[in-house]
């Protein structure tokens, strides 16, 4: 064990800060997910003790700030407006990839809670990586995008509502009737919070955040804001993810979202390295009967035929051709950011069986996004043959 406590902080910090950098530096060197990348150095460096407690702190800051940003992306009115004509994919995502999940597990006998916690891993693409693999693959302008773009939307405004209903079950143990109608009337709560403060008060804020936008105070209260409604949300006994993903919808509310987007990245890529390299820092592969294979095959194959399924069906509702359809599909398979939030807060072997699962369907994710074009033209080649026959 090599022991850090004795290290002055501000060298510790340095120390950690640079070799995020190199760590960050390299991923984007060799195409790897920066994700994953400080998830495995996490991992390596579990055996080193330190400021744990100092890097914990960050690592929550980090992730309140990524789901601000979020926010900051959808103001009420372009929540309702994307949910209009996504809903039926999205719903047929969560009906597959969630459900579906749930009920794998629980057909491997798992509990009911560690079956949700499954099924909540398995629900969501990671946006990073798969707006990132658009970008790298210059695929912004194809037909599917639109698509890709809206499901991940979704997953974006229905993934903190999930993590929030994960840890107010988690905190009371058991899900009685009752206890699920007062959790779903803490999580009402803070919508019509977020909705009040948003029509009487942002609103009217647009011509003062205009002057004082560029002033070094501003950040202040973005972030202070931010922290304030997440801290609200743990509170009510909800997740800080859902108040901060709530704060930043009602910022957008000013009309200012981009300039307040410029100034709150730095802050968040600053701090959100340290979220996921404290969540790998929690998984220790030793621990006895951590990971049932069996299972683990299962959800990855399903994770595969799921999302494929749902770029399939729900693009094709959409409005997409079969072919940009299975292209969609094979686009989304993924796993990241909102797995990791939902298995950083599970029982250890659930942490380390949640963990195993998105390293692996994130580097599978990645290889098929490559492949995508070509399977979905192989499809469509097989399809027309079977037609012609």
């Amino acid at each position: 064990m090599i022991n850090l406590q004795n290290a002055p902080f501000l060298l510790l910090v340095g120390m950690i800060l640079c070799f995020f950098f190199g760590v960050g530096y390299l991923s984007q060197r060799f195409s790897f997910p920066s994700v994953l990348s400080f998830i495995l150095v996490g991992m390596a460096a579990s055996f080193f003790s330190g400021e744990a407690g100092l890097i914990h702190h960050l690592a929550e800051i980090g992730i309140v700030l990524l789901f601000f940003v979020i926010g900051l992306e959808f103001s009420f009115r372009r929540m309702w407006e994307i949910s209009k004509r996504i809903w039926p994919a999205g719903l047929l995502d969560v009906l597959l990839c969630l459900g579906g999940g749930t009920l794998l597990a629980l057909l491997f006998q798992l509990d009911l809670f560690s079956s949700l916690v499954i099924g909540g891993v398995v629900y969501a693409s990671s946006s990073s990586i798969t707006v990132k693999l658009l970008e790298e693959k210059k695929r912004l302008a194809n037909p599917e995008t639109e698509f890709i773009l809206a499901i991940l939307v979704f997953e974006d405004i229905v993934a903190p509502v999930l993590v929030s209903f994960l840890a107010g079950i988690d905190l009371e143990q058991v899900a009685s009737a009752g206890f699920v109608l007062f959790l779903l009337l803490k999580i009402a709560v803070l919508f019509s919070g977020a909705a009040v403060f948003s029509i009487y008060g942002f609103r009217k804020l647009h011509n003062f955040f205009g002057v004082h936008l560029e002033r070094d105070y501003m950040p202040l209260l973005a972030i202070g804001f931010a922290l304030l409604y997440g801290g609200f949300a743990v509170y009510l006994g909800l997740s800080e993810i859902l108040g901060a993903f709530l704060a930043g919808a009602m910022l957008s509310e000013t009309g200012r979202s981009p300039e307040l987007e410029h100034i709150i990245l730095p802050v968040r890529d600053l701090t959100l390295p340290f979220f996921f390299f404290y969540f790998g820092t929690t998984i220790t592969l030793g621990e006895e009967g951590a990971l049932f294979i069996p299972l683990l095959i299962v959800l990855i194959l399903w994770s595969v035929i799921s999302k494929v399924l749902v770029g399939y069906f729900g693009g094709k509702i959409f409005g997409l051709t079969p072919r940009t359809a299975f292209r969609a599909g094979f686009s989304l398979i993924q796993r990241g950011e909102f797995s990791v939030v939902i298995a950083a807060g599970a029982a250890p072997q659930i942490r380390v069986f949640g963990s195993i699962y998105i390293l692996i369907t994130a580097a599978a994710g990645v290889a098929f996004f490559q492949k995508a074009p070509s399977f979905a033209g192989i499809i469509h080649k097989l399809s027309d043959y079977k037609r012609n026959d």
